[in-house]
């Protein structure tokens, strides 16, 4: 996308804004001229009003978008609200449609991001590496509990073939895994690639290992429940690396007690807003069900980090300050995806 220097000064004020985002949207926005203003607090009802004379509001995934804020920011004059990530179920893209306000996100920006992450979520909680590291630092080299598992030739189940279901899909084929996939509609380009589309029961019966990358919507949300969770195979491996609200904690759990989940590995998660992204290591941790997931020596949590490398955040920054700029403009946006208002 070409850039240029705005012709007259924007500013955009940005939330939930860690350090790296400062350093990427600064980076690059030279070749733009925005003015951009930083809080690191979440975008909710009560820290809207900190917004002040702002053309453009760029939030995240765990910003609280509702039609009350939405409301606030139209008041405030505010034109466009721009997400910098591919999620938007924390939007109320009605209520910008009646306010007046344009919402853009960035659908793609480095698909292979986030399905290496849900590459190394499996490898780790299939051959320990994290348990492995910890014991040789103490002088323990001893291999009890660490027995793993041949990937070639398991059959893995992709829910959700996007950009990232994709590039998870060519990972798990140079494994010499058998891949079945469920999407509404099936890819032509991946069933010539040896890609099975079946069922969405069948990818729950037949899977080993089970990979979430579709979106959270009315359809998907407690994708894995209780009885989705009974129809698969014991000793499953779930994955999520999409959505928290794909999962159904509470079932989750529970098919960790009984022992027919035998690996989880999640880098969302469904309360994640009130954890995620920062450092509570002196706080006490009031949610319940995190701390229960996360005391099964079988489950692996990170900290919504699948898209956290370079390419990805230089293509976020890029992405985003080239859509504002397309609106700001009165334009549409190339890349229809990128524009949801």
């Amino acid at each position: 996308m070409a850039t240029k220097k705005a012709s007259t000064i924007t500013k955009i004020t940005f939330f939930s804004t860690q350090a790296y985002d400062k350093v990427f949207f600064e980076k690059h926005n030279i070749d733009f001229g925005y003015k951009l203003d930083f809080f690191d607090t979440q975008l909710n009802e009560q820290t809207a009003k900190l917004i002040q004379d702002t053309d453009v509001v760029c939030v995240f995934v765990n910003d609280v978008v509702n039609e009350y804020v939405i409301k606030k920011l139209a008041k405030k004059n505010v034109k466009i609200i721009a997400l910098r990530c591919a999620g938007f179920n924390n939007v109320d893209l009605e209520a910008a449609r009646k306010f007046g306000i344009k919402v853009c996100r960035v659908p793609a920006y480095s698909p292979e991001a986030v399905a290496e992450h849900a590459m190394a979520m499996i490898l780790t909680l299939n051959r320990k590496t994290h348990k492995a590291y910890n014991r040789v630092r103490e002088q323990n080299f001893s291999l009890n509990g660490l027995l793993g598992f041949d990937l070639r030739g398991k059959t893995v189940g992709i829910i959700g073939t996007g950009n990232i279901g994709k590039a998870f899909a060519k990972i798990v084929k140079g494994f010499g895994c058998n891949i079945l996939a469920y999407d509404i509609v099936a890819d032509a380009e991946m069933e010539k690639d040896g890609v099975t589309f079946v069922s969405l029961e069948a990818i729950f019966k037949e899977s080993e290992i089970i990979s979430l990358h579709c979106p959270l919507n009315e359809q998907t949300k407690h994708l894995v429940n209780k009885k989705s969770i009974a129809s698969m195979k014991d000793h499953v491996m779930i994955i999520n690396t999409s959505r928290g609200g794909l999962i159904e904690t509470a079932s989750v759990i529970e098919g960790l007690k009984e022992g027919k989940i035998g690996y989880l590995g999640i880098d969302v998660y469904e309360q994640e807003e009130k954890l995620f992204f920062r450092d509570l290591s002196a706080d006490i941790i009031q949610d319940d069900a995190i701390q229960r997931l996360m005391s099964f020596p079988n489950v692996l949590v990170t900290a919504h980090q699948a898209f956290f490398t370079n390419e990805a955040l230089t293509q976020i920054a890029l992405v985003t300050l080239g859509n504002i700029q397309v609106l700001l403009e009165n334009k549409e946006i190339e890349n229809k995806a990128s524009q949801l208002v």
